[in-house]
């Protein structure tokens, strides 16, 4: 990596980017239906790294784009992660009462606000990549492109399907046996971070990449880049779930196996799961070897993706 080049201090500036983006298409937290859009404040302004709309940030950079352009844009992909995120935690779903160290949207709000705030939270990441008035003089075809990607990765192939299969088909504890029934458990699991976890941080590098102007070259080796990232993220997130504690990941650790839910570490152990998220990596790495320096910023997410602690 160029050593005049720094990671931390560019995930400060383009998170402090997006932030200020996300204040600026949002409604205030007055707005009415001001409980609402308070529940939605509550949620979006928790303290998110925002991972997805920096990486499509740094795609659309390293094939030449105008990530000033882009930005009122991919703070969609945001928004979709909030809502995802609220769902998440209902009691219908994965039950939680902590969220990057406060109590989840529900907690504080209510089921019902929860439910609608995500609601919300959806329409108008969607709104947003198909208004005209953003983003001008983007190409229309890449803009619809986006808007394509984003359904993908928000709908039954994406977000929603991954979470039916994580509610009703994550591996039970007998998957973890030797053998068929192993590899069978590992197939299931990776459809699930695919689906869960890996749609949205591909389609994240991949609509980065269309508002950037990608060739169709550079555009199929960003969709690699992003699917090895997207799977290690979720790796190495369940190695977390594992070995962080709750101070560090800011909510409930070991969910999965209270749960009696399989994650990576508990049918392959820790050391073969981080050394799976390393290939994962290394691919993603391999796939924009022949990207120039403004590629800096993808390469040093890919590590930092593998080696974060929360």
């Amino acid at each position: 990596m160029d050593a005049r080049f720094s990671l931390g201090t560019y995930l400060d500036d383009r998170k402090a980017r997006v932030d200020k983006a996300l204040r600026d298409v949002l409604p205030g937290p007055d707005a009415p239906p001001a409980l609402l859009h308070q529940a939605i404040h509550y949620s979006v302004f928790a303290g998110g790294k925002r991972i997805r709309p920096i990486l499509a940030l740094a795609a659309c950079d390293a094939v030449g784009g105008d990530a000033d352009r882009v930005l009122p844009l991919i703070v969609a992909l945001e928004l979709i992660h909030t809502y995802s995120l609220i769902h998440d935690d209902l009691p219908a779903m994965d039950d939680d009462d902590v969220r990057r160290g406060q109590p989840t949207n529900h907690r504080v709000f209510g089921e019902d606000l929860a439910i609608l705030a995500g609601d919300a939270l959806q329409a108008l990441a969607f709104g947003l990549l198909s208004d005209p008035n953003r983003g001008r003089g983007l190409p229309a075809e890449a803009r619809l492109a986006a808007v394509s990607e984003l359904v993908a990765a928000a709908g039954g192939d994406g977000l929603v399907g991954g979470q039916v299969m994580d509610l009703r088909e994550a591996p039970p504890p007998a998957a973890a046996a030797d053998g068929p029934a192993r590899d069978a458990a590992l197939a299931t699991l990776d459809g699930i971070h695919a689906r869960k976890t890996g749609a949205l941080i591909r389609a994240a590098v991949r609509i980065g990449a269309r508002l950037g102007g990608a060739s169709p070259e550079q555009l199929a080796a960003l969709s690699r880049y992003g699917e090895g990232v997207g799977l290690a993220f979720q790796i190495a997130d369940d190695l977390l779930d594992v070995e962080a504690t709750p101070e560090e990941m800011g909510k409930a650790t070991h969910k999965d196996r209270d749960r009696r839910k399989w994650a990576y570490p508990d049918v392959v152990g820790c050391d073969a799961s981080r050394a799976i998220a390393r290939r994962w990596i290394d691919g993603a790495l391999a796939a924009i070897d022949t990207f120039d320096a403004r590629a800096e910023p993808l390469r040093g997410l890919a590590r930092f993706i593998l080696d974060r602690r929360s």
